[in-house]
């Protein structure tokens, strides 16, 4: 059980209303699907502005290579076209600060020194990194947790039980810009708009490669239990005219 002092709304404000762990079963159970319509890029601005958001995005470029950080806005932004689109019900409720913390960080374990210096997974590591650092920046504890628990599974997707819906959320726009599923969730003219704005350049080589790399230096890593994943990365035809 949650801690007593926590409401329903507070947990949906903070995606941690209960979904259906398998995308496709989520896309079936919506009450109204529609098609993707175009989106402009200025439509799906401006970013939440807080201290924390400020401070935040001063570590992740600091921290990311310019490569994953772009992908990291890039999952951000289209998270928040399918969540506007796809999702209305969830759009009202949902803290766009939480979703943005959780994109910005998602990968921060995934830099050659990050995953030299644990054991752990880079997911399970990025999620105790970002819980730490949004402690020590006196980010509430419900939502430095949703966040943590959204970084730690984004890599986990199935068909049984359930996930968070920011996790839900940040699945579909992951595997959107790593290897390219449910590309029908966000139109290309919204795609074309968010990568002039943050360029992929070679990211499906990039991201091919920490796939490998953690693999080869970690052979009990989570990543290990999708199946010639890089290959999958490197198949990733919807967004190969942008690398």
């Amino acid at each position: 059980m949650p801690p007593p002092t926590t409401t329903p709304t507070l947990l949906a404000e903070q995606g941690l209303s209960p979904v259906p762990r398998s995308l496709t079963t989520l896309l079936t159970t919506r009450p109204n699907p529609q098609p993707s319509t175009p989106i402009p890029f200025s439509s799906l601005n401006p970013l939440p502005s807080t201290l924390l958001i400020d401070i935040i995005t001063t570590y992740a470029r600091t921290h990311l290579p310019r490569q994953t950080y772009s992908h990291s806005m890039r999952v951000y932004y289209f998270a928040l076209a399918i969540l506007s689109q796809h999702f209305p019900e969830w759009h009202s409720a949902l803290s766009k600060e939480t979703l943005l913390l959780t994109c910005l960080l998602h990968d921060i374990a995934t830099t050659p020194e990050a995953m030299a210096s644990t054991y752990l997974s880079f997911e399970f590591a990025g999620g105790y990194t970002a819980l730490n650092l949004l402690a020590a920046l006196h980010a509430p504890l419900v939502q430095r947790e949703s966040v943590a628990e959204t970084i730690i599974r984004h890599q986990d997707l199935g068909e049984s039980g359930m996930v968070s819906r920011l996790t839900a959320l940040v699945h579909f726009a992951t595997v959107l810009d790593n290897v390219g599923l449910n590309a029908e969730l966000v139109h290309r003219d919204t795609v074309q708009g968010v990568v002039e704005k943050w360029p992929r350049e070679g990211w499906t080589g990039c991201f091919a490669g920490v796939v490998r790399a953690e693999v080869e230096g970690k052979g009990w890593a989570n990543t290990t239990r999708i199946e010639g994943f890089a290959e999958m990365v490197e198949g990733n035809e919807v967004m190969r005219e942008w690398d």
